[in-house]
């Protein structure tokens, strides 16, 4: 692909003046390495458009130097989603200043947002409202709502709510050639044809620049209970969980399932913590139920659905957080995981996910498997226990460096994904594929699958130019456009 000319270069600093456009090394060098500081790439120059129009002048004006474009919100991918590659030929295109909640409507439960604004925002503005949006990650403070689109993220309530194509209920997004797609209409029924909306959500930014969506508000949180809870085995996890769900009711908003591998490591690193039951238990329930106001509290109902747990021996023992404060503590321990895990050693990652129904039995096998292949590793599996999602990480043998990363990881990684798959699962749950998983999609992705992404890629993107090398594996035409630019470091 085309480097940009002095020509465009110059035509769109004069778009977006001073504080839209940027070349200095200063101002772009901290938008070129991802969340994880595994991919550096390199870009021309750093756009930042203010509204859609400016967004829509860039596409066009890209589009016909077929000059690449790799659109950024928070930069909080965790698959090197939205870092360019080291060619320079690319500009970054941050959205970070389209960071305007063009409205929120309390009583139609919804908010019409930019793509810049940041998820924590978000969370404040409906809940001022009375309202609230039912997603929240660890990356809160800094994600925006454009990448949470266009990755289709998830987080901790999707148990009750959904991932985001389940509360987007509109899209507004430039599309390769320039061109404005005005999607925010929340409608509940338009049957004209394909769903571009849905398209859009999860592509990453492949078919098109996200500028603002209409998302679903919910009521704000009444009251809530939040336990943690031991029991033995996966399995008996989740009978817990349909036995809290027969007895609560939907209230159940989380259920967080936490090993004693990922307690104790959080127990180690993390000052201030400390295990809210007596005892070591194998595994760990973290359980929120949550109602609107004037709604009768979910505590009661959940103390009695705990106590009738113990009784069938669900349970080995619980407790429920008596404050705010202690259910933060609980929700803390879950939240800090990552944390503990960095700071106790090397780990290859994996997100990926199963049927609901073969998770427990999943975790367990699966981990042996990796054990055995690998001496020394240790596997520590946690996650969402109600959709499926594992964070499956594989933890280096004691006293390995980055060294056992880049001579093992890939080999690691391969085995996980190829055991996922044979479970009829996803080898990503909620990160997207980026660069990070491109290869191994390629792999594992189905022909089927693949064709037709790469169909839909190359009929809205005949010039390559959205995002180029993520998401979309390449073809094995080494002369083809797209072939080459994913391969590209």
């Amino acid at each position: 692909m085309p480097s940009p000319s002095s020509a465009l270069l110059e035509r769109l600093a004069a778009l977006l003046g001073p504080k839209g456009f940027a070349r200095e090394a200063t101002a772009v060098e901290p938008w070129l390495t991802d969340w994880r500081g595994r991919f550096h790439g390199k870009a021309a120059a750093l756009l930042s458009p203010s509204t859609r129009e400016d967004v829509a002048a860039i596409v066009g004006l890209c589009a016909a130097e077929a000059v690449p474009l790799v659109p950024q919100g928070g930069n909080t991918s965790m698959v090197g989603g939205a870092t360019p590659d080291g060619s320079g030929e690319a500009l970054l295109l941050s959205l970070r200043r389209m960071n305007r909640i063009r409205s929120l409507d309390p009583a139609a439960g919804l908010a019409t947002c930019e793509a810049g604004v940041i998820l924590a925002h978000l969370h404040e503005a409906a809940l001022a409202a009375g309202r609230r949006f039912p997603l929240t990650l660890g990356a809160r403070g800094s994600a925006t709502v454009g990448g949470l689109v266009s990755t289709n993220a998830g987080g901790t309530q999707v148990l009750r709510f959904g991932t985001m194509r389940r509360l987007v209920q509109g899209v507004e997004a430039v599309l390769p050639d320039g061109s404005l797609f005005e999607g925010l209409s929340p409608l509940k029924k338009d049957n004209r044809g394909y769903d571009l909306t849905q398209l859009l959500i999860g592509a990453e930014g492949t078919l098109g620049i996200v500028t603002a969506a209409s998302l679903r508000l919910v009521p704000a949180v009444g009251e809530r209970a939040v336990a943690w809870a031991g029991v033995e085995t996966p399995q008996a996890a989740l009978k817990l969980l349909r036995h809290l769900e027969t007895v609560v009711g939907d209230s159940i908003e989380g259920f967080e399932l936490v090993p004693a591998s990922a307690l104790d490591l959080v127990l180690e690193h993390v000052p201030g913590t400390r295990a809210p039951l007596a005892g070591r238990h194998p595994w760990n329930a973290l359980i929120e139920a949550a109602v609107p106001m004037a709604v009768a509290s979910p505590e009661k109902a959940l103390y009695s659905a705990l106590g009738s747990a113990l009784e069938i021996g669900l349970v080995t023992d619980a407790t429920i957080a008596a404050s705010d404060a202690q259910a933060e503590a609980m929700w803390r321990l879950r939240d800090s995981i990552s944390e503990a895990e960095k700071k106790d050693g090397i780990a290859a990652k994996h997100d990926i996910s199963v049927p609901v129904a073969d998770m427990p039995a999943f975790l367990v096998e699966a981990a042996e498997a990796v054990e055995a292949r690998f001496p020394g590793v240790r596997v520590n599996a946690f996650g969402h226990l109600g959709d499926g999602n594992i964070h499956f990480n594989v933890r280096a043998p004691r006293s390995s460096g980055p060294a056992w990363l880049e001579g093992e990881g890939e080999a690691v990684t391969a085995l996980v994904h190829d055991l996922v798959t044979a479970a009829g699962g996803s080898i990503s749950a909620e990160h997207g594929i980026g660069q990070m998983k491109l290869a191994e999609f390629a792999r594992l992705g189905g022909a089927t699958r693949i064709a037709a992404i790469r169909a839909i890629k190359q009929a809205l993107d005949p010039a390559g130019i959205m995002n180029p090398g993520k998401l979309v594996p390449p073809v094995e035409d080494p002369h083809d456009g797209l072939a080459e630019r994913a391969r590209r470091p």
